[in-house]
């Protein structure tokens, strides 16, 4: 019976991991194409397209840690707007921390040292493109959170059933 119950319980998390981690890498990787697009303008390869499926899988976990630890649960009792923005604020500010330590580690990785990749990341970025980018993350992990949200007030399973289940019309 434990057995059971603990099989179900990791089956469930690797769901919605795989959920968080699709959402989240289908995201990345249209940031990546569209990156790709626009510098291809000047004659600019990008490449960098497992670096978005590394932070999916990432965020993706730190997302799961942070409904472990009720991120968030002192608005559990406000409309679901509430919630669903201010998770939504929170882990935009994570993408936009790891994409600091993604540039880190690079500059690690090639040598050049943690100040000099810090440096070269906001004289390359800018922070016109830092507030671009974090405004487009914002609006699209809206979406996502307020599914997650939903799922916590009506249940997961019912809103599964709505999006990926047959309906009877009547």
């Amino acid at each position: 019976m434990q057995i059971e119950r603990l099989t179900k319980k990791v089956r469930l998390e690797l769901i919605e991991y795989a959920f968080n981690v699709v959402y989240l890498a289908l995201v990345f990787a249209a940031f990546t194409q569209y990156r790709r697009f626009l510098l291809a303008e000047y004659s600019i390869t990008y490449t960098n397209y497992w670096l978005g499926l590394f932070a999916a899988m990432l965020l993706g976990k730190v997302i799961m840690i942070g409904s472990v630890f009720r991120l968030g649960r002192w608005l559990e009792h406000k409309p679901l707007i509430i919630p669903t923005i201010y998770k939504a604020l929170i882990f935009t500010i994570f993408v936009l921390v790891f994409r600091i330590v993604e540039y880190a580690i690079k500059g690690l990785l090639h040598g050049d040292g943690l100040v000099v990749a810090l440096g070269e990341f906001f004289a390359q970025k800018g922070i016109s493109e830092v507030l671009a980018n974090s405004v487009v993350v914002l609006v699209t992990l809206i979406p996502f959170f307020a599914v997650k949200e939903l799922g916590r007030v009506l249940g997961r399973e019912r809103i599964a059933a709505l999006f990926f289940r047959n309906r009877v019309e009547q």
